[in-house]
């Protein structure tokens, strides 16, 4: 038996070197970096046990050094084929490529967000919508099928993808699906045994050691995307789980994701290989199977914007900065997890002392222990400025769309939360919508939600329960961490 003040003296020694690494080697923001000392100073045990879970960076800075390189390269060979012609050009001829140009140019230089045209998109607000039709496109599947999620259960829904995704596989259909390796979370072999026995394929992002051992929660791969024959893409926030269909404790599940058919899901596949060649080791590059030339018939200019921890610059919080700087009108965001940083924050209280309609949803029934007092002290420090906001209570049950709509011009839809982890540590995928029909959906698909919250406002803060309130201190504490 070790004495307890031997343990107690090694693990504040290993708090010492890492608060080291974490001022001299990781490149942190000063903010989450004084939070991380804080943390270690004041609480040796607890905050050692945090830091392993969530902290890490400089291993995760060599971690994926190699995934951005290899990213880069095979973007660059394939963006050639997708640019095809120079959409920028024609900004004198389209009022929408004039009017955005410079989010477009932006988003295209920092994150080689290819632009493209003549897209129909379709909105879904329910899983049984969402699945229905992710469902049809992999029946008429041809040649593949390229799934990425954050997590596919072994539940109800689960088991009929996977089911659906082997027979399409013993059709002679490739079929590739790619899952995060979530810590604590295990899903029996059994549900992909028949598929990849059929010849299809199955792997998993950033995996813990032997797959089961992982106690990292940082650097998850969050994105939720599909695509089939390279001219039907999905993007948004549903996962493949019975809780996005409302069948569990949660309750009523609202959440918004886009099917996309044109040249836009091109884009999306690229994302997709990108992070297959990572999980995989394999050196997929263009090919006619997986870019085979679409011809668009829709109206709607996308790009599809990505950004992950392999990345210095965080693009996806830039693209929601750029579009609350370039509002005119109004801001309408939703969103589970509202822990902006302080750019974040600034740009939306500026944006309503200058009279921008600024709203802001958030759920009223929390999913994760703090979430509710965190999104709540974020949420009061705007309300002074003029910003709007409310929670989301239809049916008692939860809001998981991450979304934005500026001026019912141009939208956002995608699988990145408004908070620290979703801007520094996963891995993210938005689709930009520039097309004021689509966007207009959006905004009033946002208005009818409206219906269904009740606004927050600073007297009805004041009148929680003092415990509450000292909750949200204490998890304003912990925001720049979690």
């Amino acid at each position: 038996m070790f004495p307890m003040d031997l343990i107690l003296g090694i693990i504040i020694l290993i708090d010492l070197i890492f608060a080291i690494g974490i001022v001299f080697f990781e490149r942190r923001n000063p903010e989450s970096a004084l939070a991380w000392l804080a943390v270690l100073a004041c609480l040796p045990v607890f905050g050692f046990l945090l830091y392993i879970a969530f902290g890490q960076n400089y291993y995760r800075s060599h971690l994926f050094r190699l995934k951005a390189e290899d990213d880069r390269k095979l973007q660059d060979r394939i963006s050639d084929q997708l640019r095809q012609i120079s959409l920028l050009e024609q900004g004198e001829k389209d009022e929408r490529i004039r009017r955005y140009m410079g989010t477009m140019q932006m988003l295209l230089l920092s994150n080689h967000a290819i632009i493209t045209d003549k897209n129909r998109v379709e909105i879904y607000t329910s899983g049984e919508a969402k699945f229905r039709s992710l469902f049809e496109a992999i029946r008429n599947a041809k040649q593949y099928i390229h799934l990425e999620y954050y997590y596919i259960n072994a539940d109800r829904i689960g088991s009929e993808l996977a089911a659906l995704l082997t027979e399409k596989a013993r059709e002679g259909v490739e079929v590739k699906v790619l899952v995060d390796g979530l810590p604590f979370v295990r899903v029996p072999k059994k549900l992909w045994e028949p598929l990849i026995e059929a010849g299809g394929k199955h792997a998993v992002f950033f995996p813990g050691l032997f797959g089961i051992i992982h106690l990292r929660f940082n650097n998850r791969n969050h994105r939720k995307l599909a695509v089939i024959d390279g001219k039907i893409g999905f993007c948004g926030g549903y996962n493949v789980g019975d809780e996005n269909l409302g069948r569990e404790w949660l309750g009523f599940w609202r959440d918004t994701h886009v099917r996309v058919e044109g040249p836009g899901a091109l884009a999306l596949e690229l994302r997709f290989l990108q992070d297959w060649n990572y999980a995989t080791g394999d050196t997929l590059e263009w090919d006619p199977v997986h870019f085979p030339e679409v011809t668009g018939e829709g109206t709607a200019y996308l790009q599809v914007v990505s950004s992950g921890p392999d990345n210095r610059y965080n693009q996806v919080k830039e693209a929601y900065l750029k579009l609350i700087n370039i509002a005119s009108e109004s801001v309408y965001i939703q969103t589970p997890y509202f822990v902006p940083d302080v750019s974040i924050t600034d740009a939306l209280r500026l944006a309503a002392l200058s009279g921008i309609d600024v709203r802001i949803m958030i759920p009223w029934k929390p999913d994760f222990p703090l979430v509710y007092e965190i999104n709540h002290a974020h949420v009061a420090d705007l309300l002074e400025a003029g910003v709007k906001a409310y929670e989301y209570r239809k049916e008692g049950g939860y809001i998981h769309a991450k979304t934005i709509v500026v001026d019912g011009m141009i939208a956002s839809v995608g699988s990145a939360n408004w908070d620290v982890r979703s801007f520094r540590l996963n891995f993210e995928t938005n689709v930009l919508i520039y097309d004021q029909t689509y966007a207009q959906r959006l905004k009033e698909i946002y208005e009818e939600d409206l219906k269904e919250s009740s606004q927050i406002t600073r007297e009805s803060l004041e009148k929680r329960p003092w415990r509450a309130r000292v909750w949200e201190s204490v998890a304003r504490l912990f925001s720049p961490i979690l």
